[in-house]
């Protein structure tokens, strides 16, 4: 009978943890000392044996000599390595939840122009896949909506908060851009007759589009009152004060330089998104202060006659060439949480591995306008921090022990987790 019962109370048990609710955790109330790492800055440097202490939420030492305070709590990570808390710097997390289901998408509005669209105010702070990027040391990510030329307004957002109010990191700090792609689609099939030429009904957008953003600026310079707002125009303000930047989602030499040249007539700052021919035009970019956000390394390359593993050298070539970027995983059946391995990829293609942990924390916070709150493990800054067993970068070994944001210890269960629990046990309740 008591064998029967302790195999009811295990049953009971994984089936309340199949549902079980992560709820976000409360401020940090008392000092913490991480000791005996290995830090990670992710600003290049490498501490060994070293010491982390944060309160109230902040860093307040680093080094190899930090005493612990007066009833800190001490965490010793003798043998494992820590690092900043990785950025996903392009994401549709809190907006789509199913990919193939339209009823958990809120991703896209209709109409071409829509910068007044605002991602966070959409973003869903229950999604189950939230967790999933945790527990592969995915602490921040910029939410970004699709759809249109103009898509609308990203926002970056901490992974632990109960509402959009709390996850707010920085707010409408993007606005987001998708370029026509400029050539015809390749096809089997013959061209319909009278089919628009895409080449010019694409550079046709991009003029409408420009036209746009010139009256902004116009509207902007002319000095209107609240009483005149317009709406579309107001959400592009930052653009011309340096208070935003422009996202331009280009991949292609044709598209990178209509980008370029749209950026300088407005006086934005640029960052491109995908890059897939940016070390074609590296030297340009670095030139004209152009970041670049390389959005899947784990990908073809886009012309037939590039290296097939040209997607895993660009990271180094745009290093080489002095440009800022950031590595992404903007992968809709991974949900971005293979971040850490696309950078990991770029280790075996020129990169060193801190150039690498770079590229998905202190380069992206740079590039999202964060870096003087987080990216890197600094005094002052937030203390979003990642305890590892093992490599970050290299899937065969890392494993995500503990995990901080503003602070704050995570729980780094998710859904993924319990599911493996459960059936791990399956058969052993069915005998």
């Amino acid at each position: 009978m008591k064998k029967y019962f302790l195999l009811f109370s295990l049953a009971a048990s994984l089936a309340a943890s199949a549902q079980e609710t992560v709820y976000p955790a409360p401020k940090q109330k008392g000092p913490v000392v991480i000791t005996n790492a290995t830090v990670h800055v992710g600003n290049g440097q490498v501490l060994n044996n070293a010491s982390i202490a944060f309160e109230n939420g902040k860093i307040t030492a680093v080094g190899a000599s930090v005493a612990p305070a007066a009833g800190a709590t001490v965490v010793n990570a003798q043998g494992k390595h820590v690092y900043p808390g990785l950025i996903q710097s392009l994401s549709n997390l809190g907006l789509v939840e199913i990919n193939n289901v339209r009823s958990t998408n809120d991703v896209r509005e209709l109409g071409e122009l829509n910068p007044n669209i605002r991602s966070i105010v959409a973003y869903n702070t229950d999604s189950k896949v939230t967790n999933t990027l945790r527990t592969n040391g995915i602490l921040l990510a910029n939410v970004v909506p699709q759809g249109g030329l103009i898509s609308g307004r990203s926002s970056v957002v901490q992974l632990d908060a109960w509402n959009w109010e709390d996850a707010v990191y920085k707010m409408d700090g993007g606005v987001h851009v998708s370029l026509p792609l400029l050539m015809p689609r390749a096809s089997f099939l013959p061209a319909a007759a009278g089919a628009p030429d895409p080449v010019k009904a694409g550079m046709e957008a991009i003029d409408r589009m420009r036209s746009f953003l010139r009256e902004a600026k116009a509207f902007h310079a002319s000095g209107v009152t609240s009483a005149e707002t317009n709406l579309k125009f107001d959400a592009v303000k930052g653009l011309f004060d340096g208070s935003q930047k422009l996202f331009v989602e280009a991949n292609t030499i044709k598209q990178i330089l209509i980008a370029v040249d749209m950026a300088k007539e407005i006086g934005a700052d640029l960052v491109i998104v995908g890059g897939a021919d940016s070390w074609r035009v590296a030297d340009l970019l670095k030139q004209n202060g152009v970041s670049v956000i390389l959005s899947q390394s784990h990908s073809l390359p886009i012309l037939d006659d590039d290296d097939v593993d040209q997607p895993y050298k660009t990271p180094a070539q745009l290093q080489k060439a002095g440009v800022l970027f950031a590595i992404a995983d903007e992968d809709g059946n991974t949900r971005g949480r293979n971040l850490a391995f696309n950078a990991g990829t770029a280790v075996a293609y020129g990169l060193s591995k801190e150039e690498a942990l770079q590229a998905v924390t202190l380069n992206a916070a740079k590039i999202l306008g964060i870096a003087d709150k987080t990216g890197s493990i600094e005094v002052g800054k937030d203390a979003n921090i990642i305890v590892v067993k093992g490599d970050v970068l290299d899937m065969r070994s890392s494993v995500i022990i503990d995990a901080f944001i503003q602070g704050r210890k995570i729980d780094l269960t998710d859904k993924h987790k319990q599911l493996s629990d459960r059936f791990e046990h399956k058969y052993e309740l069915r005998k």
